[in-house]
């Protein structure tokens, strides 16, 4: 029998080279990763940093208990934390920022942020600059004060001073973890555009909701009348979601007294209802038409 020329034996081992790289890489690789970050022992100081990032913690059932601390320990291996400015990041530093941002996805059955890779910290807020159209339509370059930012490029830049003072007043509606992590679920359709990946048949009922709530808080925003979620949401789209899952989380019964079927859907894509970890809290009805339109 005749042998193949030693061209395509070289041919064919590299070949073969290549496809076992790639099914390392792609099904291999991840999969060991995976069980390297589930076989990490949580310390009692993790724990204690859980509970103290994540208030309500102590009232998950054992369950929800078991599943945030294995999507941390994922999350603290697939993703890389730098510090900025002088910032030497910490235990504290990056357990508290994944526990936070695994909140987001407790219920939602999904690896943690898959095309997320860096994780940037500064001490405090920083300073970018970024073009800006002022009146008249002339673009102007200004410096403006961040607490944090969400990049497409995979990367999430956050300030430890908020994140710490966050953590610590969980019933104000502001959390620059959420924030900012809530902009890379909306990313996970292609574009943070306020409309997060949905059930094909949700998509309609979604673009109403926004439109309905994005008009009322625009419209409170513009007579300084008081509202539950912060007037940035009015900003865009994508901040209003960002601004509703704040809200959502922070201050969920106010949420869905004042705006029950944004707050419903809300429920439907996280998957759960986070009333159920908090206590009601003593607050004033509100007269929505003195506030919204909606």
């Amino acid at each position: 029998m005749d042998m193949p020329p030693v061209s395509g034996w070289i041919f064919v081992i590299v070949i073969g080279a290549i496809l076992a790289t790639v099914i390392y890489s792609v099904l291999v690789y991840p999969l060991l990763r995976k069980r390297k970050a589930l076989a990490l022992p949580l310390s009692d100081e993790w724990r204690s940093i859980i509970e103290s990032s994540v208030p309500y913690y102590p009232r998950f059932t054992s369950e929800e208990q078991q599943h945030l601390e294995r999507l941390i320990k994922y999350f603290l291996v697939e993703k890389v934390f730098f510090g900025c400015a002088g910032l030497v990041i910490t235990d504290e530093i990056r357990v508290t920022i994944a526990a936070q941002a695994s909140l987001l996805v407790l219920h939602k059955g999904s690896d943690a942020y898959p095309k997320l890779h860096y994780i940037l910290v500064y001490p405090s807020g920083f300073s970018v600059e970024r073009d800006q159209v002022g009146a008249g339509g002339v673009v102007e370059n200004r410096r403006m004060h961040m607490l944090g930012e969400s990049w497409h490029n995979g990367k999430i830049i956050l300030s430890w001073e908020d994140v710490r003072k966050d953590s610590h007043e969980s019933g104000t509606g502001h959390n620059v973890v959420l924030h900012e992590f809530s902009h890379q679920l909306d990313s996970e359709t292609g574009a943070a555009n306020g409309t997060p990946l949905l059930p094909n048949k949700d998509y309609q009922r979604w673009a109403n909701i926004l439109d309905t709530e994005l008009s009322a808080l625009r419209y409170a925003a513009s007579l300084q009348i008081d509202s539950v979620m912060d007037k940035y949401g009015a900003t865009s789209e994508a901040e209003f979601f960002a601004v509703a899952t704040e809200t959502f989380f922070g201050k969920p019964y106010q949420l869905a007294q004042r705006h029950s079927e944004l707050f419903q859907i809300l429920v439907k894509y996280y998957q759960f209802d986070p009333r159920q970890w908090q206590d009601e809290p003593l607050y004033e009805p509100i007269d929505d038409n003195a506030a919204d339109r909606s």
